[in-house]
């Protein structure tokens, strides 16, 4: 794929939802898009950080138009919070850039009774994306096809979850090592993709139906140089040193090309219709994963994880059914 941002076309009067956007690849996907005339609302657990990183961005771009959402993607309730803040101020939505994310962390348990890395990767992202998809559809509705969008960042760490894909019996994975749990929820992001392209991408019901066409791609950045990669290489987990030598042979990229992906399938025009839905890789480098689990392709198994998060977030409490548009219960 050949892509720059500089190609992105004029986004002025469309709007974008960026989590992650204070740091890393959320940072520069956020500040491109603002570049082209988007306005932007960056997601920061910290709103202090946020704020940091938005000044950061108007340096560069002075004129770049950037909102602030604080949300902790380890409370849903904040992401719940998050998502009406941003409805109570926004009447469209053209692209939703699920960015953030953590990476082979200790086993903990959120608020919430989750596994962190599962609800921080997928669960809470869900959500948040349950949430804006009425105004998504509305948007898409007045719009071209291709004009909405979401992107959700998985990763070829999918490739590690446990046998069978996702554990159903026991999510939190208690007893195994990190990298499993940070498999199955990027596994998640890809089954989750292919749900919402079943639902609204082209061809789909809702596109059919004239109820609104939305575009939905799982990208993985590849070995991107950021904070995620920087704590897992410090975390005692033997990486450093296999970092060091990717480094040295140039095959980890700045978090600034590492958004490039994200970017293309937020926003570029070249984005074809019979991409949507699809597992988008870098640029084909040397020894860098390219391909998908057969779990990643297991249509039955995208069905039972669409059930079970559906049927769980109701229980508890995050969604109901909102507008008639729940992913999970239409006809």
């Amino acid at each position: 794929m050949t892509f720059h941002p500089g190609t992105l076309p004029d986004l002025k009067g469309k709007v974008f939802i960026v989590t992650g956007g204070n740091s890393g690849i959320g940072y520069y996907t956020v500040a491109h898009l603002a570049e082209h005339g988007a306005h932007v609302y960056m997601c920061a657990r910290s709103p202090e950080k946020g704020t940091s990183a938005i000044a950061g961005i108007k340096k560069m771009h002075p004129s770049a138009n950037i909102g602030l959402l604080q949300m902790d993607l380890m409370d849903l309730t904040s992401v719940v919070a998050a998502a009406k803040h941003f409805l109570a101020l926004e009447t469209a939505l053209h692209g939703l850039v699920n960015n953030a994310g953590i990476m082979a962390t200790p086993f903990e348990m959120t608020k919430d009774g989750h596994e962190a890395q599962w609800q921080t990767n997928y669960l809470a992202h869900w959500v948040l994306t349950e949430h804006l998809l009425p105004v998504m559809l509305r948007t898409a509705k007045t719009l071209q096809p291709g004009s909405v969008r979401i992107v959700n960042l998985t990763s070829s760490g999918h490739l590690g979850a446990p046998k069978g894909g996702i554990n159903f019996t026991d999510l939190s994975l208690k007893d195994g090592s990190p990298w499993p749990r940070y498999g199955q929820s990027k596994l998640a992001n890809i089954l989750h993709t292919k749900t919402l392209h079943k639902m609204y991408g082209p061809g789909s019901p809702s596109a059919r139906d004239g109820e609104g066409e939305i575009w939905v791609s799982a990208v993985h950045p590849g070995l991107v140089e950021t904070n995620i990669a920087t704590s897992v290489g410090e975390s005692g987990s033997g990486l450093m040193s296999v970092l060091s030598v990717l480094r040295l042979f140039g095959l980890m990229w700045p978090a600034d090309k590492g958004s490039w992906t994200s970017l293309f399938c937020a926003a570029s025009r070249d984005m074809k219709a019979e991409q949507s839905g699809t597992y988008f890789e870098v640029f084909g480098r040397f020894l860098e994963p390219c391909w998908q689990s057969s779990a990643a392709k297991d249509g039955k198994l995208a069905e039972k994880l669409g059930e079970w998060t559906g049927e769980v977030t109701r229980k508890e409490g995050w969604v109901h059914n909102i507008s008639g548009t729940s992913i999970y219960t239409r006809a």
